[in-house]
């Protein structure tokens, strides 16, 4: 490597340190990166994602920006720049040091049947890739370096429910119980956690589902039929049901890697807690309208998505929903203060909030 080259890099490295360490007090991370669906990219990290969805939705957040989604919102507190998409990349190392946004809308754990999206394995190949090109440019000690400070946010599994399981077409729920489908994708995310740890990924934040069986869309399709509603809440209980199996279950093996692994530090995130506070107790949140999307046509809007931001309401802030499956931001913006630091929303994130988990310095072996 030139000696120019070199210079540049360690320059860019520095430079990432300094922007993490005087944003926040006291804050040693300077990667950011993100693996995950529609709650982590608005279709911006998905080729022809306008022509290939499938959701009758072509914008999942507000004026299609990813500023609105919750891992924008940790990165902000952090003092981190939001990681660019993983395929706006030119090649430069500089882009590479803080991290990427590797998720893509209607993401899946399990290997999709077509390309119209990427898998969670997909994009974990888009990670080492990554690491590999960092090796080659500032060598393994460096390389070794960025990924120890780094944090990784991992935000799966809506899309597996809602194409596969819960898809009489796909044949999946024919196959599967409920508990079986849920064993699946929890094997598949641990597997995907243990693989970042021994890439030298300590410290991860793991999403769990959001309650699906709240959203305008299920609540839209199950109407007529008897699945009746969550204690009058608007909610299909039993998807919601299969949803908390999931959680549990993977909250539970996220308990285990952390006792199993050393100097793991990995956080399990409770969403699905969270909106359904605000579900229960909307006025107290400051929305007026917990069960419609704020950007759709028909009942609870979710006849058709949100095609177009003129299709808007005038105060999304008044809604839990943005579109069909996808929070506002007004919501993802309380889930991001609660995942901080454990208010309003308490213990949403455990065993330690995102803020814990940031100021943390493991101690790594050589």
């Amino acid at each position: 490597m030139k000696r120019e080259t070199l210079l540049v890099l360690i320059a860019s490295f520095f430079m990432v340190g300094m922007t993490a360490s005087t944003s926040v007090a006291g804050n040693n991370v300077t990667s950011f990166n993100v693996l995950g669906d529609s709650s982590v990219d608005c279709g911006e990290n998905t080729l022809f994602y306008p022509i290939l969805h499938h959701n009758l939705s072509l914008i999942p957040c507000y004026n299609g920006s990813d500023s609105t989604l919750l891992p924008h919102l940790l990165a902000k507190k952090m003092g981190l720049p939001y990681p660019p998409p993983f395929y706006s990349q030119n090649g430069s190392i500089n882009g590479l040091l803080s991290g990427l946004n590797y998720g893509s809308a209607q993401a899946t754990i399990m290997n999709p049947s077509s390309q119209s999206h990427q898998s969670l394995n997909q994009q974990l190949r888009q990670v080492f890739e990554t690491f590999q090109l960092l090796q080659l440019e500032l060598g393994e000690g460096s390389a070794k370096d960025i990924i120890e400070s780094s944090v990784f946010y991992l935000s799966f599994g809506k899309d597996d429910y809602l194409d596969l399981f819960l898809q009489s077409s796909s044949g999946v729920m024919g196959k599967y119980s409920g508990l079986e489908f849920a064993s699946i994708l929890v094997d598949q995310m641990v597997n995907v956690m243990r693989d970042l740890y021994d890439a030298n990924v300590h410290r991860i934040i793991c999403m769990g589902i959001l309650p699906l069986g709240c959203t305008p869309r299920i609540v839209w399709e199950w109407r007529n039929s008897t699945a009746g509603d969550d204690e009058g809440k608007g909610c299909v209980a039993e998807v919601n049901e299969l949803i908390l199996q999931y959680n549990t279950m993977l909250e539970e093996r996220i308990i285990n890697l952390n006792s199993e692994l050393p100097n793991a530090h990995i956080i399990f995130c409770d969403i699905y807690q969270g909106i359904m506070q605000m579900m229960n107790n909307p006025q107290y949140y400051g929305f007026e309208d917990p069960k419609a999307a704020c950007c759709g046509l028909g009942l609870y809007g979710a006849m058709i998505g949100c095609l177009s931001v003129e299709m808007a309401c005038e105060r999304d802030s008044d809604y839990i929903w943005w579109d069909l499956y996808n929070p506002t931001k007004a919501v993802n913006a309380l889930l991001a203060d609660s995942a901080w630091s454990g208010r309003p929303l308490f213990d949403i994130c455990r065993p330690i909030s995102v803020r814990a988990l940031v100021f943390t310095t493991p101690s790594y072996s050589d």
